[in-house]
């Protein structure tokens, strides 16, 4: 079996990368090294000789073909994506050409792989969508999402990622290749690129800058560790039904200022000869992002009953591993700013 990881440099994807690997199974990335792609990320794994990788660009509809024909995957796990909502704000067009077209290559080319394979092959094949809690919108106080929930996407990223489930679906109900797909709430955890909040509140804290939150810092996020989400990617993969979506989170809700106080808190412990503690005091409110959803929160249900998955880190346990992780791991995110990275940059301040 050999499976496919698009966007396996990112994030998310060079954590699936390295577990994959890892377990001796036989795993291709498929990244451009866009500036959130990062060949470091994916450790021990690069030099392992079950792993390949291919420097591709998923709108390059050839070059996809043409790894899908040389490797000829059993699975496709899709987390290549323009990910990043302020970015989106400003670049739009960017998320549209990535995350919508170049999705719609990948439809293509497994569909033309899956048809041609023999029948016990073809259905063992599996394509998984890899996408966001936040293609369902804004929750107000109360509720939580659910597979039924109706796609209400409030930024150009979500919208993006909601026409990419679309399109999945599609080729899924129109073709009939058996394509999954997740929502994940909010990931954090080691190699997660620094224009995200935790790793940004990380670096800010230790270097004594000041630590920027959205508005009030009241919005809520679902925070789920990105090993417990490749562990349920992984059994969607496995265990899944063709057809089905599958919303990973960890019942870890938290506002985005209490986060920020909650990581300040670990910088106090672990640096307690730092001329910035307390690192609460570098906190500053400045101007919220434009349509700034209020609430996410997943309701995991299906996760849980029909494929036995549970998250493994507490919250407060896997934010204690990744402040340390950062303070451990300069050479990652130093690498990263000198290769040209601005991890202090407002972006997404366009007028409404």
């Amino acid at each position: 079996m050999t499976t496919i990881v698009t966007g396996g440099a990112g994030f998310i994807g060079s954590a699936l990368v390295r577990k994959l690997a890892a377990a001796g199974e036989a795993v291709v990335t498929l990244d451009s090294l866009t500036y959130a792609g990062h060949l470091q990320s994916l450790g021990e794994a690069l030099e392992a000789p079950n792993h390949h990788f291919e420097r591709v660009d998923i709108r390059d509809a050839e070059a996809v073909r043409a790894v899908f024909q040389k490797y000829r995957p059993s699975a496709v796990m899709h987390l290549a994506a323009e990910s990043h909502v302020d970015r989106s704000i400003d670049s739009p067009m960017d998320f549209v050409s990535t995350n919508v077209t170049g999705t719609v290559n990948l439809l293509q080319a497994a569909q033309e792989l899956w048809s041609a394979l023999p029948a016990g092959e073809k259905e063992a094949f599996r394509f998984l969508q890899v996408s966001t809690d936040e293609v369902y919108g804004s929750l107000g106080p109360t509720g939580v999402f659910t597979e039924e929930t109706p796609y209400q996407p409030n930024s150009p990223y979500s919208a993006s990622k909601a026409s990419s489930d679309h399109f999945a679906r599609a080729w899924q109900r129109t073709f009939g290749l058996p394509v999954m797909i997740s929502h994940c709430s909010n990931n954090y955890g080691p190699y997660q690129l620094p224009e995200k909040l935790i790793p940004v509140t990380i670096l800010a804290g230790l270097e004594g800058r000041q630590i920027p939150i959205y508005g009030t810092g009241s919005n809520i996020r679902d925070w789920l560790h990105v090993e417990d989400h490749v562990e349920a990617l992984e059994l969607i993969v496995r265990k899944g039904t063709p057809g089905n979506t599958y919303n990973i989170g960890a019942d870890a809700e938290t506002t985005n200022l209490d986060m920020a106080k909650a990581i300040c808190a670990c910088l106090d412990e672990f640096l307690e000869d730092s001329p910035h503690r307390p690192h609460e005091g570098l906190i500053t409110f400045v101007q919220d992002r434009p349509g700034h959803d209020l609430r996410y929160a997943i309701d995991s249900s299906r996760m849980r009953d029909e494929l036995g998955w549970r998250p493994r880190h507490s919250l407060q346990e896997g934010l204690r591993q990744t402040v340390a992780w950062y303070l451990e791991n300069r050479w990652w995110w130093e690498a990263i700013r000198e290769g040209g990275f601005k991890d202090s940059e407002r972006q997404g301040l366009a007028a409404r």
